[in-house]
């Protein structure tokens, strides 16, 4: 999730609606000094919004990573997965899933919509930064920006 070797800055969705949680991952991802711009919405209709560019989302960029919590109103994570699993425009964005979750059913079906990591999320702002610092360490080892 660092910048990007094209010299535009990374474009990080974070789908979460619970504003403690969005602040202690603005913090990790600021102290990892892994992110670029940071783009929050709080509900899954939103999250689909701004990945169609919808509505007063119409300028979003598209981002280059998505980090979404399971248990959202509106329309719930695993919802949007599926969504986006289903449309062939967004199913190449990796999809971080930050949940309080422990359920194994909730990790298999994250997987089987095509999410790339299940993170279970920590209370401790270190293990935080632990876990986005590892997400970065695989995306920045897998994803290379398009070719010329």
């Amino acid at each position: 999730m660092r910048q990007q070797q094209i010299g535009r800055p990374v474009e990080v969705l974070l789908v979460e609606d619970n504003p403690g949680d969005a602040r202690l991952t603005e913090i990790a991802l600021q102290a990892g000094r892994i992110c670029n711009r940071l783009h929050l919405v709080t509900d899954g209709e939103e999250a689909m919004a701004f990945l169609r560019r919808q509505g007063p989302h119409a300028d979003a960029p598209r981002p280059d990573i998505i980090l979404l919590d399971l248990n959202l109103p509106k329309k719930d994570g695993r919802e949007v997965l599926a969504e986006i699993d289903a449309d062939a425009g967004l199913r190449q964005i990796p999809v971080v899933v930050l949940t309080t979750s422990r359920r194994d059913a909730d990790l298999l079906r994250t997987f089987d919509l095509g999410a790339k990591f299940h993170i279970v999320k920590p209370v401790d702002i270190e293990q935080l930064i632990g876990a986005i610092r590892f997400v970065d360490g695989y995306w920045s080892g897998i994803v290379e920006p398009p070719g010329d």
